[in-house]
C-alpha cells in the first residue's frame, strides 16, 4: 500500500452521528494514525432541505467526544457546487457525459468487467450491463453523491477509502468517473453493518443508536470507542480493554473483519462498567456529578466530599454513569424512590418495626458514628437479642434508602450521618 495514506469521514448533517457512522470514523482514524497518515473530513451537505448546522455541531462534539482529531479544516460540499459543475461540463465537452434538460448525465460503456480487490473482501467485479447511466448534475443544479465524492476524494488526495458495505454498489460507479478523469483510484474496503442482536440491521429497537444517546446514558466515551472498534476488527491475543493509543499502534486495515458483527448492548455496558472502575477518583466523581445534574438530580446538596465517597461506594455496582443516581437517589433527597414490595416485606410487619425501634434506639447512644462502630453494633444487638443480623440490615436499610439492595449499610449510614438516619429510621414507626 501507498505509505502516504489519506483518508477521510464524510458525514451528512442530516442527522445525529449514529453508531455504524461513529465506527466508520474510529476505523478511518486508526487507518491515518496507525500509519502516520491523514484523517480528512468533509461535509457531505449537498441536501440543502435536510441539511442542518445543529446536526453538524452535534456530529464534530461527538467525534471529540470519542477521542477523535482531524487534520486541517474541514470541506464543505455545499460550497463546491460551482467546481461540480464545472467537471461535469468537462465530461459532456468530451464526450463523456450528455444533457438531458437542467441534469447531466454520465455514459457508461456496455460490454466491460469492473474489478477492484477489496482490502476486506477481496475480489469484487460487476459488469456495467448492471448500470445504467449515471446522473452527475441533477435537474435542480445539485451534484449526485457518486459524482462529488470523486471530485473531492481525487482533489483531497485520499488514497484509501473505508466505509460501509452499503457503499458497495456505489463503488463501480465512482471507479468509471476516476477512469473518466484519469485520476488515480484509491483503495476500498467496505465494512459489514452491524447488526442487532436478532441478525436485523441495527435500529432503535435494539436500544439507541446514535452517539448522543449512548453519551446521555452515562457511556463512557473510550469505552463506546473500544466497543464498536471490536466490531470489525479483534486484536491480537485475547485483550479486549484497548485505548485508541494502544490500538493505532497494532491496527492494520488488512486485519479487518469481513464477518457482519452483532451489536450487544450487555458486552457494551460489561466493557463500560471496567472502564469506569479504571477512572481515577476524581474524574469519576466529576463525571458522576455531571451525569446527576443532566439527569435532574442536584448533587449541590451534598458536600462534594461525600458525594465522591457515595460514588466509589457503587463503583463496582454500576455499569454507565447513569445507573448511579436510581440506585443512590436517597443521598440527595428525602423523597427517594421506594421499593414497595420490600417496603412491605421489611417495614410492612410487626416483627420488621419492631427490630427497626431496637436498632435505632441503640444508634442513638453510639458515641462514635463510623461504619465500623456501627456494624460492630449491629452484631452485638443481633446477638443479645438472639436474632440474625439480616433482622435489623433489611429494614434499617429499607428505612433509610428505599432499596433492598445497594451498596454496604454501615458504609451508608455513616456518609448520610447520624441524623438523618436516625430520622429516616423512626418515620416508619410514627
Amino acid at each position: 500500500m501507498d505509505d502516504k495514506l489519506i483518508v477521510r469521514f464524510a458525514p451528512s448533517p442530516t442527522g445525529f452521528l449514529h453508531l455504524g457512522s461513529a465506527r466508520t470514523a474510529l476505523f478511518n482514524w486508526l487507518a491515518a494514525r496507525s500509519r502516520g497518515g491523514r484523517f480528512l473530513l468533509r461535509i457531505e451537505d449537498t441536501d440543502k432541505v435536510r441539511s442542518e448546522e445543529r446536526f453538524l455541531d452535534e456530529i464534530l462534539e461527538d467525534l471529540r467526544w470519542l477521542g477523535l482529531d482531524w487534520d486541517g479544516e474541514p470541506i464543505r460540499q455545499s460550497a463546491r457546487f460551482d467546481l461540480y459543475r464545472a467537471k461535469a461540463e468537462e465530461l459532456v465537452a468530451r464526450g463523456r457525459a450528455y444533457r438531458e434538460g437542467e441534469a447531466v448525465l454520465f455514459r457508461v460503456e456496455p460490454g466491460r468487467t469492473l474489478a477492484y480487490d477489496d482490502l476486506i473482501h477481496g475480489r469484487i467485479a460487476v459488469e456495467t450491463e448492471n448500470i445504467k447511466d449515471q446522473v452527475l448534475i441533477k435537474s435542480d443544479g445539485s451534484p449526485a453523491y457518486n459524482f462529488c465524492c470523486v471530485v473531492d476524494d481525487a482533489e483531497q488526495g485520499v488514497t484509501h477509502i473505508l466505509r460501509g458495505d452499503d457503499h458497495i454498489s456505489n463503488t463501480p460507479k465512482q471507479i468509471l468517473f476516476y477512469e473518466a478523469f484519469g485520476f488515480p483510484q484509491p483503495h476500498f474496503g467496505h465494512m459489514p453493518l452491524i447488526l442487532g442482536p436478532d441478525g436485523s440491521k441495527l435500529s432503535k429497537r435494539h436500544g439507541g443508536v446514535s452517539v448522543t444517546e449512548y453519551k446521555a446514558e452515562g457511556f463512557l466515551p473510550a469505552a463506546l470507542a473500544n466497543y464498536l472498534i471490536l466490531l470489525g476488527w479483534t486484536p491480537p491475543g485475547e485483550r479486549e480493554i484497548l485505548s485508541l493509543q494502544e490500538t493505532a499502534e497494532i491496527f492494520r486495515i488488512e486485519d479487518m473483519s469481513g464477518v457482519q458483527a452483532k451489536f450487544d448492548v450487555q458486552k457494551l455496558k460489561w466493557m463500560n462498567g471496567e472502564y469506569i472502575l479504571k477512572l481515577p477518583a476524581a474524574e469519576y466523581a466529576a463525571r458522576i456529578t455531571a451525569q446527576l445534574r443532566s439527569d435532574g438530580l442536584d448533587p449541590d446538596h451534598v458536600p462534594a466530599e461525600r458525594l465522591a465517597q457515595a460514588a466509589e461506594l457503587y463503583r463496582v455496582r454500576i455499569k454507565t454513569l447513569r445507573e448511579f443516581g436510581p440506585l443512590a437517589d436517597f443521598f440527595f433527597r428525602d423523597d427517594f424512590a421506594v421499593d414497595e414490595e420490600g417496603q412491605a416485606k421489611h417495614l410492612g410487619t410487626a416483627e420488621g418495626k419492631a427490630a427497626l425501634a431496637l436498632f435505632a434506639d441503640r444508634l442513638a447512644g453510639l458515641d462514635e458514628w463510623r461504619h465500623d462502630t456501627i456494624e460492630a453494633l449491629c452484631r452485638e444487638l443481633a446477638q443479645e437479642k438472639g436474632l440474625k443480623p439480616a433482622a435489623l440490615i433489611h429494614p434499617a436499610r429499607m428505612a433509610v434508602s428505599g432499596k433492598t439492595k445497594g451498596a454496604g449499610l454501615f458504609e451508608i449510614m455513616e456518609l448520610l450521618g447520624r441524623e438523618t438516619v436516625l430520622r429516616r429510621m423512626k418515620e416508619p414507626l410514627t
